[in-house]
């Protein structure tokens, strides 16, 4: 898996998969709901309207500024090990990554897209166990995190 899963997600300088076994995971073969997460344009914010009671309609400037609202990105993971004692220790480590960051920023860097978002960690669903835990040997477990990015790419 090292060959496939090397370098393709990057956060803060650390290669997830390298240092914790993370990785992105879609929900079913053939999902598309990261690459979906990632490209989903922001809402444009509000431009101030002029609503006049003696006249049709609302007025605009002659001149509008278009500007994007935060967006919230939600990202599905998976944390794999060979060992129980070696995921839990992963599992645990990643989730705390996460939660501090760099200051609470975490730059998430997939070069394949060549693509850059600057976003916080904001929440995290229950995390679905894909094996059984309570087994020795192989681990792997799947979670979604929200992430808040403040000032959109897109």
């Amino acid at each position: 898996m090292d060959k496939i899963l090397d370098g393709l997600l990057i956060i803060n300088g650390t290669d997830v998969w390298r240092e914790y076994g993370a990785f992105l995971v879609e929900e079913k073969r053939g999902g598309m709901e990261n690459l979906t997460a990632l490209l989903t344009p922001s809402k444009a914010k509000k431009d101030v309207a002029v609503n006049i009671r003696e006249v049709n309609g609302e007025k605009y400037s002659h001149e509008l500024t278009p500007r994007n609202e935060a967006r919230d990105v939600e990202l599905h993971f998976a944390i794999f090990d060979r060992s129980r004692a070696g995921w839990l220790k992963k599992y645990m480590a990643f989730i705390k990554f996460l939660k501090e960051g760099n200051k609470g920023w975490l730059d998430i860097t997939l070069p394949q897209l060549d693509l850059s978002l600057r976003v916080k960690y904001t929440d995290s669903s229950k995390f679905k166990p894909l094996t059984y835990l309570w087994t020795e040997g192989v681990q792997a477990s799947r979670f979604k995190v929200k992430f808040r990015e403040p000032e959109p790419i897109i």
